[in-house]
């Protein structure tokens, strides 16, 4: 980028003031401040505001990177991607409220008009602070593709920045240690200023424009914000106050139906708590929503059963590739027992045949679920993927994982996004399209195959029939 003028520095910073007070950031009377807080943040003295007005269709990333450059060419932050990010993400933070000034507008809403109109003003805001990345999100490529399992939804995901040779040379060079926040998951990321690749805890985000709304779920603080790099529509994210590792069982079953009934308008759902199958972030205990509905919600019911135990919840299986059991039920309370009696019997299930075994003889565990919860109506709905992470010698990286013939197009975890029948492919799959290698037909098709081989109970006459011995013991 050419050096940047005196001038453009002082139109973006007023373009980025008047928008502000325009999309209600801030007040008309606190446009001075900001313009100023906005020259000190790239370490400006001057010009005066010329009073410029952003145009239609601004796209506030344009001031912002132009800001951002100012500011490395004064040295406030290294010459880099995540350099200008840095920057970008303070300048935004310094004209945003406080957090608690955030959080009483979100309560003041939901008490007067309901817990949709607090999330609806609250993901504006996220978006037009640029916290919610939207300009970076549209580039995203998507489509659906028919299979067998319904219309699969299909993303290259191009909208999370790639990441700079010079921060990857940095961080290689970076000793390891104790980091602060422990995690990007953590509460103590609001506000927080990132740091380079070049830091001994190595590279990490800057939060200065993130806002974390308090919720309580299972009787414990959380917080409630939304994803930058956002999946799918109002793609929000639940995290507990406390960074603890991921856990699947009554408590988080309890702190989903929590959610649910605290955002009935959300879904909710949480990655598994075991490697493998698992999500990428294992280490600190968090739950994913929003306002979609995925293509297993969607799914056909290939056959009822019934928990005898539990006479007054409905129990199905979908006809999906994973093995998903559905219960719903009226009362959340016992929607909750019967979830966790099937937890509890799935973990200690095994059955050689198809491959699945509870322990290790040293009992390390293999078995857990995906859960899945909304409301439908006046029902709970609870959607448990079974799951089972063993490995074998042709199969390292998990049996019930995508295997190898797959890894053109999916080579990851398969978690709770895509569970549902939602891929997040990588941006190295564009190319492929445009040289002709792969089509969107193949790409989707490839996709569905993937979740076949996470199913435990394949959709072959042995898997019916495994899946049928697991039922008959519940």
């Amino acid at each position: 980028m050419e050096r940047v003028m005196s001038k453009q520095v002082a139109e973006a910073a007023s373009r980025l003031s008047s928008y502000a007070v325009a999309a209600g950031i801030i007040c008309t009377a606190d446009r001075a401040w900001a313009y100023n807080r906005l020259l000190e943040c790239c370490g400006q003295t001057g010009p005066g505001d010329p009073m410029a007005t952003p145009a239609e269709g601004y796209d506030v990333e344009e001031d912002l990177a132009t800001l951002a450059e100012a500011g490395v060419e004064q040295g406030l932050a290294e010459d880099s991607l995540t350099g200008r990010d840095r920057l970008s993400m303070r300048l935004m933070g310094a004209i945003m409220p406080r957090p608690s000034e955030i959080a009483r507008r979100f309560d003041s809403l939901r008490t007067s008009q309901g817990a949709e109109a607090a999330t609806d003003w609250f993901y504006r805001l996220c978006v037009d602070v640029d916290y919610v990345r939207a300009s970076a999100i549209a580039r995203n490529l998507e489509w659906t593709t028919p299979t067998r399992w319904g219309e699969l939804e299909i993303t290259i995901n191009k909208s999370k920045p790639e990441k700079d040779p010079r921060d990857i040379a940095a961080a290689g060079a970076a000793p390891a240690g104790e980091a602060y926040p422990a995690c990007q998951l953590c509460v103590e990321n609001e506000g927080y200023s990132g740091r380079p690749a070049a830091d001994p805890h190595g590279t990490h985000p800057a939060r200065q424009n993130l806002r974390i709304v308090p919720i309580e779920l299972g009787g414990e603080r959380w917080g409630f914000q939304y994803s930058p790099y956002a999946y799918f529509n109002e793609h929000c994210i639940a995290m507990s106050a406390e960074h603890r590792p991921m856990h699947v069982d009554r408590a988080s079953i309890g702190c989903l139906l929590d959610f649910v009934d605290a955002f009935p308008h959300y879904f909710v759902g949480s990655n598994a708590d075991l490697p493998i199958v698992g999500g990428s972030i294992l280490s600190h205990d968090h739950f994913q929503g929003g306002r979609h509905v995925f293509p297993m919600m969607r799914a056909a019911v290939s056959e009822e059963f019934a928990l005898a135990a539990f006479p007054t919840v409905g129990a199905c299986v979908l006809e999906w590739p994973l093995s998903v059991i559905r219960l719903t039920c009226e009362e959340r309370g016992i929607l909750q027992e019967a979830a966790v009696y099937v937890l509890d019997a799935w973990r200690s299930w095994s059955d050689e045949s198809v491959g699945v075994r509870a322990f290790d003889a040293d009992g390390t565990p293999h078995n857990t679920i995906t859960p899945i919860c909304y409301r439908d109506g006046d029902d709970y709905v609870l959607d448990l993927a079974l799951r089972c992470n063993i490995t074998t010698e042709e199969h390292p990286l998990g049996v019930f994982h995508p295997h190898e013939d797959k890894w053109h197009v999916k080579k990851e975890n398969i978690g709770l996004i895509e569970v549902m029948g939602l891929a997040i492919l990588p941006p190295r799959l564009e190319a492929e399209l445009d040289g002709g290698t792969l089509t969107r037909e193949g790409i989707g098709q490839v996709f569905g195959a993937v979740l076949e081989d996470a199913g435990v109970f394949k959709w072959d006459e042995e898997g019916r029939a495994a899946l049928r011995r697991f039922l008959d013991s519940l």
